[in-house]
């Protein structure tokens, strides 16, 4: 039973494993070369997924963004050129993570904008004191009285 057992959960850990859509075929031969080209396209937005790197999607413009990384990185490119060359081409939108520019600075600044919003509402509603009580009128106090029983 405790056989099973661990024959279950090291295939649960296999399949919960992210799926690599990088294939054989595709890598550098150089490892050096073949990290920086992992590191670049772990970075890129697959442009059909949307939701994925190009690192890990199977679709095949993603396969095709991936060996142009690759082509571009064997001719002699920076990190960054191979960067500028897919924004070039591809847009912002291929970047999972946005460049800090000043046309995405409203996509940059609004969560902090909005959490120091919300902290001064909330300082602010929790500073105000209650009202002061009210004192009881002798009509209340009778009644009290008479209901605790003095």
């Amino acid at each position: 039973m405790a056989r099973w057992r661990f024959v279950l959960v090291l295939l649960g850990v296999a399949l919960a494993a992210p799926a690599q859509a990088v294939q054989p075929s595709e890598m550098l031969d150089d490892p050096a070369l073949e990290e920086r080209a992992r590191d670049i396209s772990t970075g890129l937005r697959c442009l059909v997924c949307q939701n994925q790197s190009i690192d890990d999607s199977n679709a095949p413009l993603a396969r095709d963004l991936r060996i142009l990384v690759r082509e571009r990185l064997k001719a002699g490119d920076s990190n960054d050129e191979v960067l500028d060359y897919l924004v070039d081409r591809y847009g912002d939108f291929v970047l999972l993570r946005p460049r800090f520019a000043a046309y995405t600075l409203v996509l940059w600044l609004t969560p902090a904008v909005l959490l120091v919003i919300g902290g001064v509402v909330a300082m602010r509603r929790f500073r105000r004191k209650p009202a002061a009580a009210q004192a009881l009128s002798r009509e209340e106090e009778e009644k009290l009285s008479r209901i605790l029983g003095d």
